[in-house]
């Protein structure tokens, strides 16, 4: 037993030990010739349409945008276009709010539809000032004044060429 004890006493005692260290010194030049190349590889540019209309809900315009990108040139266009329709209805409701009732049935009756609804609602459309039933023997008697149809086109001959024609120039500066 006395033996055990020892050696656990002896043990620590030889752990601590002074460890063994080696020095060295080494010299040495290094020459190295070459290029070095960096290549970054991005995308171009974004084409960002413009934001047309859209902050603005009380006005009576349609805005229509468009982009197009490649490698080498990004082109972005718009435009507003009125929209008639709901400048007329603006129009009759300031009319009606301002207490201008015949006014702003007038105004609407501009459209061939609402004038068409009012003569078979039996109310047909103020004429000159004139209303109800003198209004209609009035409307017959100058049948040139009724609101016409109306007809909606895409393109005129020189609205097409123009848009082809920018179509083309623009595929061109693409390439």
């Amino acid at each position: 037993m006395r033996k055990a004890i020892w050696l656990v006493l002896l043990l620590p005692a030889l752990a601590h030990a002074e460890p063994i260290v080696t020095d060295s010194t080494t010299k040495s030049t290094v020459h190295t010739t070459g290029s070095v190349t960096t290549t970054l590889k991005s995308p171009p540019p974004s084409a960002i349409s413009p934001s047309l209309g859209g902050s603005n809900s009380d006005s009576c315009t349609v805005g229509v945008a468009g982009a197009v990108q490649t490698q080498i040139l990004g082109i972005s266009a718009g435009t507003t276009t009125r929209d008639l329709n709901c400048e007329r209805l603006k129009n009759a409701k300031t009319l009606y709010d301002m207490g201008m009732k015949v006014a702003a049935v007038s105004v609407l009756c501009q459209d061939l539809r609402v004038f068409d609804a009012m003569i078979m609602a039996g109310t047909p459309c103020p004429y000159n000032g004139i209303i109800g039933a003198d209004a209609k023997i009035a409307w017959e008697n100058d049948e040139g004044e009724i609101p016409k149809e109306e007809v909606i086109t895409k393109y005129d001959t020189k609205e097409f060429l123009l848009s082809v024609g920018g179509a083309i120039l623009g595929l061109l500066l693409l390439l």
